[in-house]
Protein backbone atom coordinates (compact mmCIF):
# COMPACT_ATOMS: atom_id res chain seq x y z
CA UNK A 1 0.00 0.00 0.00
CA UNK A 2 1.38 3.47 -0.87
CA UNK A 3 2.23 5.41 1.73
CA UNK A 4 0.24 8.89 1.65
CA UNK A 5 2.18 11.84 3.55
CA UNK A 6 0.75 14.61 5.77
CA UNK A 7 4.14 16.70 4.68
CA UNK A 8 6.79 16.60 2.04
CA UNK A 9 9.56 18.70 2.47
CA UNK A 10 11.98 18.99 0.09
CA UNK A 11 15.26 20.50 0.57
CA UNK A 12 17.22 20.27 3.43
CA UNK A 13 19.45 23.18 4.20
CA UNK A 14 18.63 25.13 7.40
CA UNK A 15 14.92 25.52 6.30
CA UNK A 16 14.15 21.86 5.37
CA UNK A 17 16.22 20.67 8.35
CA UNK A 18 14.16 23.21 10.54
CA UNK A 19 10.73 22.06 9.30
CA UNK A 20 12.04 18.44 9.63
CA UNK A 21 12.37 19.11 13.18
CA UNK A 22 9.21 20.86 13.94
CA UNK A 23 6.93 18.36 11.66
CA UNK A 24 8.16 15.93 13.74
CA UNK A 25 7.69 17.33 16.91
CA UNK A 26 3.94 17.88 16.01
CA UNK A 27 4.06 14.43 14.46
CA UNK A 28 3.18 15.10 10.76
CA UNK A 29 3.64 11.90 8.63
CA UNK A 30 6.99 13.41 7.12
CA UNK A 31 9.46 12.69 4.37
CA UNK A 32 11.92 14.97 4.09
CA UNK A 33 13.96 14.59 0.18
CA UNK A 34 17.13 16.35 -0.19
CA UNK A 35 20.61 15.37 -1.76
CA UNK A 36 22.29 17.13 1.06
CA UNK A 37 22.30 19.04 4.12
CA UNK A 38 23.33 22.40 4.99
CA UNK A 39 22.87 24.00 1.65
CA UNK A 40 25.39 26.57 0.25
CA UNK A 41 27.01 27.04 3.88
CA UNK A 42 29.09 23.86 3.43
CA UNK A 43 30.85 26.38 0.44
CA UNK A 44 31.78 28.02 4.00
CA UNK A 45 35.12 27.52 5.84
CA UNK A 46 33.78 29.19 9.13
CA UNK A 47 30.31 29.95 9.22
CA UNK A 48 30.56 33.09 12.75
CA UNK A 49 26.49 34.15 12.03
CA UNK A 50 24.81 30.84 12.54
CA UNK A 51 22.63 31.79 15.89
CA UNK A 52 23.73 30.20 18.91
CA UNK A 53 27.13 28.90 17.89
CA UNK A 54 30.16 30.80 17.39
CA UNK A 55 32.09 29.38 14.61
CA UNK A 56 31.22 26.79 13.20
CA UNK A 57 32.67 25.43 9.37
CA UNK A 58 30.32 24.73 7.01
CA UNK A 59 30.93 21.28 7.18
CA UNK A 60 30.23 20.68 10.68
CA UNK A 61 27.14 22.38 10.38
CA UNK A 62 26.04 20.42 7.41
CA UNK A 63 26.66 17.82 9.87
CA UNK A 64 24.75 19.35 12.73
CA UNK A 65 21.79 19.92 10.77
CA UNK A 66 21.65 16.59 9.46
CA UNK A 67 21.94 14.82 12.77
CA UNK A 68 19.24 16.93 14.61
CA UNK A 69 16.91 15.86 11.94
CA UNK A 70 18.22 12.03 12.00
CA UNK A 71 17.29 12.29 15.81
CA UNK A 72 13.54 12.23 14.85
CA UNK A 73 13.79 9.77 12.25
CA UNK A 74 11.62 6.77 12.72
CA UNK A 75 8.02 6.10 12.94
CA UNK A 76 6.99 9.63 11.88
CA UNK A 77 10.00 11.35 9.18
CA UNK A 78 11.81 9.41 6.98
CA UNK A 79 14.48 10.85 5.17
CA UNK A 80 15.77 10.49 1.51
CA UNK A 81 18.37 11.14 -0.43
CA UNK A 82 17.33 11.90 -3.82
CA UNK A 83 16.25 14.77 -5.99
CA UNK A 84 13.09 15.98 -7.04
CA UNK A 85 12.00 15.90 -10.73
CA UNK A 86 8.61 16.98 -10.44
CA UNK A 87 5.55 18.01 -8.63
CA UNK A 88 2.03 17.59 -9.15
CA UNK A 89 -0.95 18.33 -8.23
CA UNK A 90 -3.96 15.76 -7.33
CA UNK A 91 -7.55 15.77 -6.31
CA UNK A 92 -6.27 14.13 -2.91
CA UNK A 93 -2.92 16.38 -2.74
CA UNK A 94 0.79 15.99 -4.18
CA UNK A 95 2.46 13.46 -6.19
CA UNK A 96 6.33 14.38 -5.69
CA UNK A 97 8.59 12.10 -8.29
CA UNK A 98 12.35 11.78 -7.91
CA UNK A 99 14.93 10.19 -10.05
CA UNK A 100 13.93 6.80 -7.95
CA UNK A 101 10.28 7.23 -7.16
CA UNK A 102 7.28 8.73 -6.64
CA UNK A 103 5.65 9.89 -3.27
CA UNK A 104 2.25 10.88 -2.23
CA UNK A 105 1.43 13.33 0.35
CA UNK A 106 -1.00 15.58 1.37
CA UNK A 107 0.99 19.11 2.02
CA UNK A 108 4.35 20.06 0.49
CA UNK A 109 7.38 22.53 1.97
CA UNK A 110 9.05 23.60 -0.63
CA UNK A 111 12.99 24.42 0.61
CA UNK A 112 15.28 24.06 -2.57
CA UNK A 113 17.61 27.14 -1.48
CA UNK A 114 19.31 28.82 -4.40
CA UNK A 115 22.79 28.37 -5.68
CA UNK A 116 25.02 31.40 -6.62
CA UNK A 117 25.97 32.74 -10.13
CA UNK A 118 29.34 32.16 -10.58
CA UNK A 119 31.94 33.89 -11.88
CA UNK A 120 33.37 32.54 -15.15
CA UNK A 121 37.00 34.01 -16.20
CA UNK A 122 39.83 32.41 -16.06
CA UNK A 123 41.14 31.29 -12.28
CA UNK A 124 38.05 31.76 -10.88
CA UNK A 125 37.57 28.12 -10.23
CA UNK A 126 40.91 27.70 -9.33
CA UNK A 127 40.90 30.69 -6.24
CA UNK A 128 37.24 29.94 -5.05
CA UNK A 129 37.60 29.01 -1.33
CA UNK A 130 40.91 30.60 -2.03
CA UNK A 131 40.86 34.37 -1.11
CA UNK A 132 37.86 34.68 -3.12
CA UNK A 133 34.35 33.53 -2.04
CA UNK A 134 30.82 33.84 -2.95
CA UNK A 135 29.64 34.85 0.99
CA UNK A 136 30.55 37.70 3.19
CA UNK A 137 28.47 37.06 6.43
CA UNK A 138 30.47 33.56 6.34
CA UNK A 139 33.38 34.81 5.16
CA UNK A 140 34.34 38.44 5.24
CA UNK A 141 35.76 38.61 8.89
CA UNK A 142 38.32 36.44 7.65
CA UNK A 143 39.69 39.13 5.78
CA UNK A 144 40.39 41.90 7.91
CA UNK A 145 42.28 45.44 7.81
CA UNK A 146 43.08 44.07 4.01
CA UNK A 147 42.56 45.85 0.39
CA UNK A 148 39.52 44.07 -0.92
CA UNK A 149 37.15 43.70 -3.88
CA UNK A 150 33.05 42.97 -4.62
CA UNK A 151 32.50 41.96 -7.78
CA UNK A 152 28.82 43.45 -8.39
CA UNK A 153 26.45 46.44 -8.77
CA UNK A 154 23.13 45.43 -7.12
CA UNK A 155 22.20 46.17 -3.37
CA UNK A 156 23.58 42.91 -2.52
CA UNK A 157 26.91 44.02 -3.83
CA UNK A 158 26.70 47.53 -1.76
CA UNK A 159 25.71 45.54 0.72
CA UNK A 160 28.12 43.38 1.08
CA UNK A 161 30.40 46.11 0.69
CA UNK A 162 29.42 48.20 3.49
CA UNK A 163 29.77 45.11 5.91
CA UNK A 164 33.17 44.32 4.37
CA UNK A 165 33.95 48.41 5.18
CA UNK A 166 33.48 47.41 8.55
CA UNK A 167 37.14 45.81 9.09
CA UNK A 168 38.54 46.03 5.79
CA UNK A 169 41.68 48.47 5.17
CA UNK A 170 39.71 49.40 1.65
CA UNK A 171 37.34 47.78 -0.51
CA UNK A 172 36.58 48.49 -4.05
CA UNK A 173 33.73 47.89 -6.14
CA UNK A 174 33.93 46.58 -9.82
CA UNK A 175 31.26 46.57 -11.80
CA UNK A 176 30.27 46.18 -15.54
CA UNK A 177 27.85 48.51 -16.41
CA UNK A 178 28.27 52.54 -16.35
CA UNK A 179 25.43 52.91 -13.64
CA UNK A 180 24.41 51.05 -11.03
CA UNK A 181 20.11 50.84 -11.54
CA UNK A 182 19.88 47.39 -9.81
CA UNK A 183 21.12 49.36 -6.36
CA UNK A 184 19.02 51.56 -4.03
CA UNK A 185 20.58 55.16 -5.04
CA UNK A 186 20.24 56.14 -1.25
CA UNK A 187 22.43 52.71 -1.07
CA UNK A 188 25.12 53.58 -3.73
CA UNK A 189 25.68 57.40 -2.39
CA UNK A 190 25.58 56.02 1.48
CA UNK A 191 28.45 52.92 0.78
CA UNK A 192 30.41 55.28 -2.10
CA UNK A 193 31.10 58.39 0.21
CA UNK A 194 32.59 56.05 2.66
CA UNK A 195 36.47 57.20 2.72
CA UNK A 196 37.89 53.79 2.31
CA UNK A 197 35.22 52.75 -0.37
CA UNK A 198 35.80 53.44 -4.64
CA UNK A 199 33.77 52.10 -7.24
CA UNK A 200 35.23 50.94 -11.26
CA UNK A 201 32.56 51.15 -13.77
CA UNK A 202 32.11 50.12 -16.72
CA UNK A 203 34.49 47.08 -16.58
CA UNK A 204 35.19 43.15 -17.97
CA UNK A 205 36.66 41.33 -15.90
CA UNK A 206 39.21 39.26 -17.18
CA UNK A 207 41.07 37.14 -15.17
CA UNK A 208 41.47 36.31 -11.43
CA UNK A 209 45.36 35.69 -10.13
CA UNK A 210 47.36 34.65 -7.44
CA UNK A 211 49.65 32.16 -5.82
CA UNK A 212 48.28 29.44 -3.14
CA UNK A 213 45.50 32.23 -2.78
CA UNK A 214 43.94 35.05 -5.17
CA UNK A 215 46.00 38.16 -5.06
CA UNK A 216 44.63 40.33 -8.00
CA UNK A 217 41.84 41.22 -10.71
CA UNK A 218 42.55 41.86 -14.17
CA UNK A 219 40.18 44.05 -15.72
CA UNK A 220 40.05 46.00 -19.18
CA UNK A 221 38.15 49.67 -19.54
CA UNK A 222 35.40 48.86 -22.07
CA UNK A 223 35.80 52.72 -23.62
CA UNK A 224 38.88 52.98 -23.51
CA UNK A 225 40.69 49.09 -23.46
CA UNK A 226 43.11 49.84 -21.15
CA UNK A 227 43.83 46.61 -18.85
CA UNK A 228 44.50 47.21 -15.42
CA UNK A 229 45.52 44.66 -12.71
CA UNK A 230 44.01 45.38 -9.06
CA UNK A 231 46.27 43.90 -6.45
CA UNK A 232 43.87 42.52 -3.42
CA UNK A 233 44.06 40.65 -0.59
CA UNK A 234 40.38 39.12 -0.91
CA UNK A 235 37.66 39.06 -3.85
CA UNK A 236 33.68 38.69 -3.40
CA UNK A 237 31.14 37.82 -5.87
CA UNK A 238 27.94 39.59 -5.87
CA UNK A 239 26.15 38.85 -9.02
CA UNK A 240 23.27 37.05 -8.24
CA UNK A 241 21.55 33.76 -7.02
CA UNK A 242 19.80 31.31 -9.02
CA UNK A 243 17.16 29.91 -6.85
CA UNK A 244 16.42 26.03 -7.36
CA UNK A 245 13.55 26.10 -8.79
CA UNK A 246 13.32 24.37 -11.90
CA UNK A 247 10.84 21.45 -11.32
CA UNK A 248 8.04 24.30 -9.91
CA UNK A 249 7.39 26.31 -13.59
CA UNK A 250 3.89 25.70 -14.36
CA UNK A 251 3.22 24.55 -11.22
CA UNK A 252 3.12 27.52 -8.60
CA UNK A 253 3.66 31.30 -9.32
CA UNK A 254 7.67 32.49 -9.28
CA UNK A 255 8.75 36.04 -10.05
CA UNK A 256 11.18 37.59 -12.87
CA UNK A 257 14.33 35.33 -11.46
CA UNK A 258 12.42 32.56 -10.58
CA UNK A 259 12.22 33.04 -6.91
CA UNK A 260 8.75 31.09 -5.50
CA UNK A 261 5.90 33.96 -4.71
CA UNK A 262 5.19 33.67 -0.80
CA UNK A 263 2.61 35.28 1.54
CA UNK A 264 4.94 36.50 4.09
CA UNK A 265 2.74 36.19 7.08
CA UNK A 266 2.02 31.91 6.27
CA UNK A 267 4.81 30.75 3.63
CA UNK A 268 2.18 30.29 1.32
CA UNK A 269 2.33 29.77 -2.25
CA UNK A 270 -0.53 30.65 -4.96
CA UNK A 271 -1.16 26.84 -4.69
CA UNK A 272 -3.46 25.36 -1.93
CA UNK A 273 -1.41 22.60 -0.03
CA UNK A 274 2.03 24.17 -0.98
CA UNK A 275 4.61 26.24 1.27
CA UNK A 276 8.17 27.83 0.28
CA UNK A 277 10.83 28.89 2.85
CA UNK A 278 14.35 30.10 2.84
CA UNK A 279 16.69 31.18 -0.12
CA UNK A 280 14.47 30.12 -2.97
CA UNK A 281 11.72 32.19 -2.08
CA UNK A 282 11.18 36.46 -3.11
CA UNK A 283 11.82 37.27 1.00
CA UNK A 284 13.73 40.53 0.88
CA UNK A 285 16.55 38.94 2.76
CA UNK A 286 18.40 35.70 1.92
CA UNK A 287 20.42 33.89 5.13
CA UNK A 288 20.39 30.62 7.35
CA UNK A 289 18.48 31.87 10.28
CA UNK A 290 15.98 33.53 8.19
CA UNK A 291 15.40 30.51 6.17
CA UNK A 292 14.94 28.45 9.34
CA UNK A 293 12.17 30.95 10.96
CA UNK A 294 10.83 31.35 7.81
CA UNK A 295 10.44 27.20 7.31
CA UNK A 296 9.10 27.06 10.92
CA UNK A 297 6.50 29.78 10.41
CA UNK A 298 5.71 27.54 7.21
CA UNK A 299 5.04 24.40 9.35
CA UNK A 300 2.78 26.58 11.92
CA UNK A 301 0.74 26.86 9.43
CA UNK A 302 0.66 23.77 7.55
CA UNK A 303 0.05 22.07 11.16
CA UNK A 304 -2.93 24.57 11.36
CA UNK A 305 -3.69 23.62 7.59
CA UNK A 306 -3.95 20.08 8.16
CA UNK A 307 -6.00 19.87 11.60
CA UNK A 308 -8.66 22.91 10.85
CA UNK A 309 -10.77 21.74 7.70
Amino acid sequence: MTTLYDLIIIGGGPAGAAAGVYSARKRLKTLIIAEVFAGQSTDSAEVQNWIGTVAISGTELAESLKKHVEAYAGDVLTIRDERVQALEKKESGFIVTTEKSSYQTRTVLVATGSHRRKLEVPGADIFEHKGLTYCASCDGPLFADQDLAVVGGGNAAFETAAQLLAYAKSVTLIHRSEDFHRADQITVEKVLSHPNMRAIKNVDILEIKGDKFANGIVYKDKVSGVVTELPVGGIFIEIGQLPNTEFLKGVTDLNDHNHVITDPRTQKTSVAGIWAAGDCTDVLYHQNNIAAGDAIRAVEDIFQYLYSK
